[in-house]
């Protein structure tokens, strides 16, 4: 009898831990994204560079996502996202564990979901997925990364709101706290964006705001960027190309839109984004500099496994600067299986015109951070897995 009942109990435990277990889950996920790449005009005497490229298509990371079911309709919801350089090992993000992404929240069907933490702003989440930065990554994207088209910020202390999706709409907004004593508005990050997603039309538009709490040197000039906001400025430290100088500036605004049609096997694509670097006493320039960037892009799904893309952007920079800088870059992405795959992408940017400090406009592709010519081209060859 004793044999029987403690038979019994065990059971019930075990039964009792299934159901718990079946109520709850962490996954285990990343993406290892690896390429043989080639840059022309990266020194300033258009010298050719072969290197070991990280992140083309998509950052290299690996991260834990969970849900518990609370009841009633709610989960709670984790992520945790590591960022590393694969080529070398190095974690990105500044060095830190989880650079990513590091949130806790709880998610309701009905109500949406509220997450705190480290966190991708809303133009990130529901605009950029219309844009061709979502197919082909980074030699697709904005010069210089100005308006975050290729995500190189994410944002700290955030309160974000993610609706339910109805009737195709979704909405988003994300306040980032600043957490210094007496100035509750200094080093702020707002932003917001809605999206609209119904068969083959994808409509998304949105506005980031992110003030600057960098300290003031001897001279009372920022010393840099500081804030709830990560810093948007890619290149070498000093340089003064593309957007990096205006570090310094007061706050930045960026306004983006994008829209995508899926056609047969092709998608056309359009967007526009509006970046405003602005200044005030305590800036190191004297004009707010502003970033009109124009983009459209064709994919064609010409295989069950091949994808081909096209895209052309081009951004006139004005206000402290004049520039403008053309961009046309070429993909081919090939699955080998659902989780692997291979591809071949490049890009060519012309510069023209002055930038910070007066000098030369100096073509810069993307978020990587490379300048120093007019002109520059550069090639990956590359292979991603996912798991």
């Amino acid at each position: 009898m004793k044999k029987l009942a403690l038979s019994t109990l065990s059971l019930a435990l075990l039964g009792a831990a299934g159901a718990a277990q079946a109520q709850s889950s962490v996954t285990l996920y990343g993406v290892i994204d690896t390429s043989i790449t080639y840059v022309h005009g990266n020194d300033g005497k258009a010298n050719n560079a072969w290197q070991m490229g990280s992140g083309n298509l998509q950052g290299a990371r690996w991260g834990l996502k969970g849900t518990e079911d609370l009841g009633g309709g709610l989960k709670a919801i984790f992520q945790l996202e590591n960022g590393f350089n694969s080529a070398n090992g190095a974690l990105g993000q500044g060095s830190r564990m989880f650079g990513r992404q590091a949130f806790v929240g709880v998610q309701s069907d009905t109500y949406g979901t509220l997450t705190l933490g480290r966190q991708y702003d809303p133009l990130v989440d529901l605009v950029q997925p219309v844009t061709a930065d979502n197919y082909f990554g980074s030699l697709f994207a904005t010069p210089g990364d100005v308006d975050n088209n290729d995500n190189s910020l994410r944002v700290n202390n955030t309160v974000k709101y993610t609706s339910p999706v109805f009737a195709g709409f979704q909405f988003e907004a994300l306040y980032g706290f600043s957490g210094i004593a007496g100035s509750p508005g200094t080093g702020q990050t707002w932003a917001a964006a809605a999206a609209y997603n119904n068969g083959p039309v994808g409509i998304g538009a949105g506005y980031f705001h992110a003030s600057n709490s960098a300290p003031l040197s001897a001279a009372g000039v920022r010393t840099g960027w500081g804030g709830s906001s990560d810093a948007i400025f890619d290149g070498p430290d000093n340089s003064l190309f593309m957007n990096n100088g205006y570090a310094t500036a007061k706050s930045i605004g960026i306004a983006q839109v994008g829209a995508q049609y899926v056609f047969g096997p092709f998608t056309f694509g359009l967007g526009y984004s509006n970046a405003q670097y602005k200044s005030d006493s305590a800036s190191a320039f004297g004009s707010t500099e502003k970033y009109n960037t124009g983009r459209g892009f064709v994919t064609y799904q010409a295989t069950s496994a091949l994808l081909l893309g096209l895209g052309y952007i081009y951004t006139k920079s004005s206000g402290d600067s004049n520039a403008k800088y053309h961009q046309v870059s070429l993909g081919a992405d090939y699955s080998l299986s659902k989780r692997t795959d291979v591809y071949l992408a490049g890009a060519y940017q012309h510069a023209s015109g002055t930038q910070a400090g007066g000098g030369d406009a100096q073509a810069s592709i993307g978020s990587y951070g490379i300048g120093g010519t007019k002109s520059q081209e550069m090639v990956a060859l590359g292979l991603r897995h996912k798991f």
